[in-house]
């Protein structure tokens, strides 16, 4: 995963992102510093969440309650 590279992303709630290919893995860097760690998540649902015009609700809405995720 250390050639995984953040995304800054604009956002009220999220400060960046990240995916971890070999994991299938999105890892999501909170403006308070904290990190989650979503699995399985496929790299186009990723792309999705990087590109979303409000990436906090793209997250609530698509990977929240359907992805398992733990704070890394």
């Amino acid at each position: 995963m250390e050639n995984a590279e953040w995304h800054q992303v604009s956002s009220s709630n999220i400060a960046a992102v990240r995916y971890d290919v070999e994991n299938q893995a999105v890892y999501v860097q909170f403006l308070n510093g904290s990190i989650y760690a979503y699995k399985g998540v496929p790299e186009y649902e990723f792309e999705h969440l990087r590109t979303a015009p409000s990436v906090g609700s793209y997250l609530n809405r698509n990977f929240k309650n359907v992805y398992p995720y733990e704070r890394a």
